[in-house]
């Protein structure tokens, strides 16, 4: 007579990768935040204004906020997808050896195509999350070194089928 164990009754969680933006610095031009992954702090990041839009508004509210290109995605939760080429950053240099695919955030309500990726001032955000060290004001500074730490990461997480979560806050 075979004998066999129980069979539990829990699901067997997927793996995920945590990264939380706080918002620290929320300035007229630009926002300064913070960035941790799974709890540990990785970097500064600069993005455009922070208008107070947050994931639950709704797309048409968040549209009728938005400033084109100088407002910063709203408070909430995103998922990260390393799957997507971006057709402006594959063309350059910087991004060569990834051939643009850049991480990505899913269903920003009243955005598409935000991408974490190098740069260093306000003009470099386009609505986009940019990674370095907050060293002058207004700038992240080191954001080529910032971003191939963090992208790094990513990748490796999402090598594992991880899923790759962020949530924006203040």
């Amino acid at each position: 007579m075979k004998i066999h164990a129980p069979r539990s009754n829990t699901k067997k969680r997927k793996a995920k990768m945590e990264l939380t933006l706080y918002r620290k610095y929320r300035l007229p031009g630009y926002s300064i935040g913070k960035l941790y992954v799974n709890g540990k702090y990785l970097c500064d990041t600069l993005e455009d204004t922070d208008r107070n839009l947050y994931q639950g508004m709704g797309e048409e509210w968040i549209r009728e906020k938005k400033v084109y290109g100088e407002t910063a995605i709203p408070f909430g939760r995103y998922r990260i997808t390393m799957k997507v080429q971006s057709q402006k950053y594959s063309k350059r240099k910087q991004y060569e050896k990834i051939k643009g695919f850049l991480p990505r955030l899913l269903e920003v309500p009243g955005y598409q195509g935000v991408l974490i990726h190098i740069g260093n001032y306000p003009k470099d955000t386009d609505g986009c999350v940019l990674v370095g060290y907050n060293t002058k004001k207004g700038a992240v500074m080191n954001s080529t070194q910032a971003f191939w730490k963090l992208y790094d990461i990513l990748k490796a997480a999402d090598d594992k089928k991880e899923e790759i979560w962020i949530t924006i806050t203040n």
